[in-house]
């Protein structure tokens, strides 16, 4: 389902020139949504649009697929944007700017009110230097020099999380905040003296080692930082055990 948190032109646009792979349509489709990105605008794709396999590729972004738009060139595709981006992997040689993804989508969030749009080259060998000069920046990723190579999607999906993050709107989807309070002194004590017990009567310390041992094993436990339902669970694991010894 298509979702209604970011109006329509707020993100940036992807912009594919000539891209070949259905899967690697699909895939940026998915990446697009994952994010909240949904402007999807095509250049020439290669073998037509659209094309076969591109709605399974795009694992339920159907939506971004179903509103992409097909461009014959990269001019027209750009037009009624304000401010363009061209991605690349190597130096062309132009007297632009070059951002690294976080830095460039901070630029593009700075622009509250304009239409900005991401350049994307051909799988194989990227955008041409003629289509790159259409761009007012550059935008490039910091990946190994031993394997520069991304993926189309992969670029597409680097760049889709730089903008969340640069919007405000990377909020983790859940905490993992603690959903039981921290124990009670009183807790701890009454599970200590419990503990100590079970293990007097398994034989685990000798009397002349008791104290110490005893230290130790209420340090431990003070470092675990229990909450309540881990006191609980332990006492509960105590009395299971202790009756099933005292039962052989």
């Amino acid at each position: 389902m298509k979702s209604l948190e970011i109006p329509p032109g707020v993100a940036p646009a992807i912009i594919l020139v000539e891209p070949q792979l259905a899967e690697n349509i699909g895939m940026t489709a998915r990446a697009m949504a994952n994010f909240g990105l949904s402007e999807l605008r095509l250049v020439n794709p290669k073998n037509g649009w659209p094309k076969k396999g591109v709605r399974e590729a795009a694992s339920g972004a159907t939506h971004v697929l179903d509103a992409a738009t097909v461009h014959a060139s990269v001019p027209e595709a750009i037009a009624d944007l304000n401010h363009v981006l061209a991605t690349t992997a190597r130096e062309r040689g132009q007297m632009k700017r070059v951002y690294g993804p976080e830095e460039a989508m901070e630029a593009v969030c700075a622009r509250a009110g304009q239409r900005v749009g991401v350049l994307f080259g051909r799988e194989r060998v990227g955008l041409t230097n003629d289509e790159v000069s259409y761009a007012d920046a550059i935008v490039t990723f910091p990946v190994s020099p031993d394997f520069p190579s991304l993926n189309l999607a992969q670029g597409v999906l680097l760049t889709a999380y730089a903008w969340r993050r640069a919007s405000g709107r990377a909020r983790l989807p859940f905490t993992g905040e603690m959903l039981s309070p921290p124990a009670t002194r009183e807790a701890l004590l009454s599970l200590f003296g419990s503990l100590e017990a079970a293990l007097g009567g398994a034989g685990f310390y000798p009397p002349e080692k008791r104290d110490i041992i005893a230290r130790n094993m209420r340090d431990m436990l003070h470092r675990m930082a229990m909450t309540e339902q881990d006191v609980r669970t332990v006492r509960g694991a105590l009395k299971a055990l202790t009756r099933g010894r005292s039962g052989e």
